[in-house]
């Protein structure tokens, strides 16, 4: 039997993106009846191990063919060969193929209740006790749940979620956006650091008023502390004076043991030298801590069973 190309035009190769997008949504659906009509080289045989009617895969071979504008196969009756196009064909379609079966498998591991992943991220500050103990915690009950860990400021951590990068973060403030839900779990009190030769060092509580002429170190703007310490500072009264920013929490500490200001601060993990902490009475220092994710997005069983985990934590999460 001979093959007539038929006269409807075809696209045309190119690389204008919308072109090769166009390519790739009229091959993709006809790639695997390709492949199975090239290993058994018999159209009947291929349509009764693929299940589909014979008449269905003999079209889209033609089909096929014709978008691409060359012959892939010569017929002899129903039995089939390969030509040379056919052939090269077949090497980069058999890759593909591997390539999404790999990622099916992947995306059903992710999503199995045992042992799937969640993508979580979470504030720099948390990372060293907190989340761990969580996650110690939380396995105790999942003990095969993977788990991808991002470490990260506030609004980075968003972004992330907005872009499909993470399941779920905690973080402080706790967002309030359209596209979000969030819920607060629990505060975390600030300190008014100080160096430990530092006037104010022998004082055990301060109004924060009483630092409007120190020089602070702070974290860089876009972080959700910075804009507490820039709130906390405006509702005492003053704007503080900034020497330097920084991008984690325990390096600001460093800077003040190093006599180059003082910060508004979480409680370390470790009490660190050099350093006085002192609580503040006016206006009330803390921050909220809560878990954000993204509204209307399904979860996997791993996710939603860590999210059940970490609300259940509220008002507990830091002790």
């Amino acid at each position: 039997m001979v093959h007539q190309h038929s006269s409807q035009p075809r696209l045309s190769p190119s690389s204008d993106t919308e072109d090769t997008s166009e390519m790739s949504m009229l091959l993709a659906p006809r790639l695997a009846y390709f492949a199975g009509v090239a290993r058994t080289e018999h159209v009947t045989r291929a349509a009764l191990e693929m299940n589909v009617p014979q008449s269905t895969l003999s079209r889209a071979m033609v089909r096929l063919e014709q978008d691409l504008g060359v012959d892939l196969f010569a017929r002899i009756g129903r039995t089939v060969s390969l030509t040379p196009s056919g052939r090269a064909f077949l090497t980069h379609v058999e890759r593909a193929l591997a390539e999404i079966e790999r990622a099916a498998e992947e995306v059903r591991a992710d999503a199995d209740p045992a042992t799937g992943k969640v993508a979580f991220g979470f504030l720099h500050t948390m990372g060293s006790e907190t989340v761990p103990g969580l996650i110690r915690a939380f396995r105790a009950d999942h003990p095969r749940v993977r788990f991808s860990l991002v470490q990260n400021y506030g609004e980075a951590m968003i972004e992330r979620l907005r872009a499909g990068e993470l399941d779920l973060c905690l973080t402080s403030p706790v967002p309030d956006a359209p596209d979000l839900v969030a819920r607060r779990l629990d505060e975390q009190k600030l300190r008014l650091v100080v160096p430990a030769d530092h006037p104010l060092a022998s004082r055990k509580r301060i109004r924060l008023a009483e630092a409007a002429d120190e020089t602070f170190v702070t974290l860089e703007p876009g972080y959700g502390l910075r804009r507490i310490t820039d709130d906390l500072c405006k509702e005492a009264g003053f704007r503080p004076r900034v020497a330097f920013e920084g991008e984690e929490a325990e390096t600001l500490r460093g800077l003040v043991a190093a006599g180059l200001g003082v910060a508004l601060l979480p409680p370390p993990a470790v009490a660190r030298p050099g350093v006085a902490e002192l609580t503040v009475t006016a206006p009330r220092a803390a921050r909220e801590i809560g878990v954000a994710w993204l509204d209307g997005h399904p979860d996997t069983p791993p996710v939603a069973a860590f999210k059940k985990f970490l609300l259940s934590k509220r008002g507990s999460l830091l002790t």
